[in-house]
């Protein structure tokens, strides 16, 4: 891994983050009684069966909620999202959302310590996969033969809880500055992943975990994930399964966009080729497997 002054020629700016990610659902009314209801995101924005919601009730929102009653279940085996991760401010802000869940018995899939993080897992109704996570300082992050150290331990739950202040008797609200922190994809073929996501000018950071990969911009431990775990040689869901659309990077300059685009139009034995497509809020592109990137300047 390279950052600073030494990061290679191609890579994305160090100011890139994921944006927000958009869900196909069968049941708009279901997921935002999920989504606003339980989790506490506000809605932002509503057109023509679409509702974005956002930690702040303003843009940027984090999701995008496609209403489509026909929608059917992805099948297994095939790729896409793994999970989705929610990243909160700090340790009470977590902490706070997770007595919330246990209070309303919400079922819960792992609670697991990073090192760079601490993670709670779950889903939402339509079985699409949530990391909710606070990060350790950067100070603490560890570095392993020039990898980030990423450590999957017993999350000290009880702890964590200690830090919850209580929302009884008034209304819930998420942290404002809540946001999204990485997204992790279930890939068919992780070499060709790898080629298509550092050819877009993500680094790789981590690659000691078996069928697994993690990539950033500038030095972050990862904003995307990718593994074969479930989804080795595996094909595409249909174009009408619930879950996963998109996704958004955003960028610091329509420039950096532009570059990106170049630079995927030069892959060569890469099969399929990734299709770019512009539009009103910035580039779609496709990864090798059909999941789509938004790649937007800031302020798009």
């Amino acid at each position: 891994m390279t950052t600073g002054s030494n990061r290679p020629h191609g890579a994305l700016p160090s100011e890139t983050h994921v944006g927000h990610v958009r869900l196909r659902v069968p049941d708009l009314e279901r997921s935002l009684s999920f989504y606003r209801d339980l989790l506490g995101f506000l809605v932002a924005g509503e057109e023509q069966g679409e509702v974005t919601l956002s930690a702040s009730g303003r843009p940027p929102y984090q999701f995008l909620l496609a209403d489509d009653p026909t929608a059917t279940f992805r099948p297994p085996g095939t790729t896409g999202l793994y999970h989705v991760a929610i990243r909160f401010p700090d340790r009470p802000a977590l902490a706070s959302l997770l007595a919330r869940l246990l209070r309303h018995d919400w079922p819960l899939h792992g609670a697991s310590d990073h090192g760079v993080s601490e993670a709670i897992y779950l889903a939402d109704p339509d079985g699409n996969g949530l990391e909710l996570y606070v990060d350790r300082p950067r100070s603490a992050w560890r570095q392993t033969g020039g990898q980030i150290a990423m450590t999957t331990e017993r999350l000290d739950v009880e702890g964590l809880l200690a830090e919850a202040t209580s929302d009884r008797g008034t209304p819930w609200r998420l942290a404002p500055d809540t946001n999204l922190g990485h997204i992790h994809l279930q890939v068919s073929d992780l070499r060709q992943a790898e080629q298509f996501y550092t050819t877009l000018g993500l680094e790789v950071t981590q690659r000691s975990y078996p069928g697994a990969l993690f990539l950033s911009a500038g030095g972050y431990h990862h904003h995307v994930g990718v593994n074969v775990w479930q989804s080795q040689g595996g094909s595409r869901p249909p174009a009408s399964a619930r879950g996963l659309v998109s996704f958004s990077l955003s960028l610091p300059a329509q420039e950096a966009v532009d570059n990106a685009v170049a630079r995927l139009h030069g892959i060569d034995g890469l099969a399929p080729r990734p299709v770019v497509y512009s539009h009103a809020r910035g580039v779609l592109v496709h990864d090798p497997d059909g999941i789509g990137i938004e790649l937007l300047a800031d302020g798009d």
